[in-house]
């Protein structure tokens, strides 16, 4: 079964899926908030772009509320020179974008993991009705699953290779065994999980192996992330970065087992994405998510209101 938050967008009825990140069209009349539905049904529902909704706040949202990380990874998308809050601040932040109207917010970093008032801020932000998500490392999964049950709807694991010599070139020594085990933890506390891997040159010959990896786990899936020439990931875009279409030719040639979702997120379809830093401002990615620039102080709810722009995906 699939928790998702469910609301009626420009006179459709649309569901946001916090595992996966996609927002579904629903061929049934939904009333606003959290409602649980059968996996299979959803994931037939056809899939539509944040950007083709007339929405007058993102569909979702990232919010990095930590900018601390037990890992040094090359490709982090994160500035770690932004200051980060303390506390008190995260729980006011929490409580705009539970009265926000978005559909989802992903808590991510930085390391969430890391901060102790994690569940407390996940309820604080599903007390608005939000599905709520996390991405991590995993690194402290395992002994930090059972605190999140009933806390978020879904855990991302962001995986770089499908065993631990591909997989820890990218984040470091134990770093594969680790998220691996926290996986198989999340699961076993019945937590949804998804795994998330950066489509890179260094990656991409290993998306089969990704797939059935998320199968043999019992993950739900795999979204594929293009890179983003952003944070210290920038250094590594000329070597690294596929176009959106070597991107998608290499997702099409995927034999998907059943009960596994694959998706891919394109740099196009990440152009208008909000992120909430940890110092509280609201930044959006912009020139085909190639940069990501600030636009206000997030104070209040009206703070995240988009004024025209378009939309992205998460």
């Amino acid at each position: 079964m699939k928790r998702v938050f469910a609301a009626t967008i420009g006179g459709r009825p649309v569901v946001h899926d916090p595992a996966t990140g996609l927002t579904h069209l629903s061929p049934l009349r939904v009333r606003a908030g959290r409602h649980v539905l059968e996996e299979d049904a959803v994931a037939c529902w056809p899939s539509i772009s944040p950007a083709d909704l007339d929405v007058a706040v993102p569909v979702s949202v990232c919010w990095s509320p930590i900018v601390r990380c037990n890992l040094a990874c090359p490709h982090c998308l994160d500035d770690k020179s932004v200051p980060e809050a303390g506390t008190g601040e995260r729980m006011r932040i929490a409580g705009i974008l539970a009265a926000s109207g978005v559909l989802g917010v992903d808590i991510s970093g930085g390391e969430p993991l890391l901060l102790r008032d994690l569940p407390e801020l996940a309820r604080r932000l599903a007390s608005g009705g939000i599905a709520v998500s996390t991405t991590t490392n995993g690194w402290h999964l395992a002994r930090r699953a059972s605190e999140l049950v009933g806390a978020v709807d879904a855990i991302r694991v962001s995986l770089d290779g499908p065993d631990p010599a591909r997989h820890d070139a990218w984040r470091g020594r134990d770093s594969f065994a680790r998220a691996v085990d926290g996986i198989r933890a999340a699961i076993e506390a019945g937590l949804r999980v998804q795994i998330q891997t950066v489509l890179m040159r260094s990656t991409r010959d290993s998306a089969q192996e990704m797939v059935d990896l998320a199968a043999a786990l019992g993950a739900g899936g795999v979204t594929f992330l293009q890179m983003l020439p952003l944070g210290e990931g920038a250094a590594l875009a000329r070597e690294q970065m596929l176009t959106d279409a070597e991107a998608a030719t290499t997702i099409a040639a995927l034999r998907i087992p059943p009960g596994v979702s694959v998706r891919l997120r394109t740099r196009e379809a990440a152009e208008g994405f909000t992120v909430v830093r940890a110092d509280g401002q609201a930044w959006r990615n912009t020139d085909r998510a190639h940069r990501i620039a600030a636009f206000r102080p997030l104070r209040r709810p009206a703070d995240l209101y988009l004024s025209g722009r378009r939309d992205g995906s998460a």
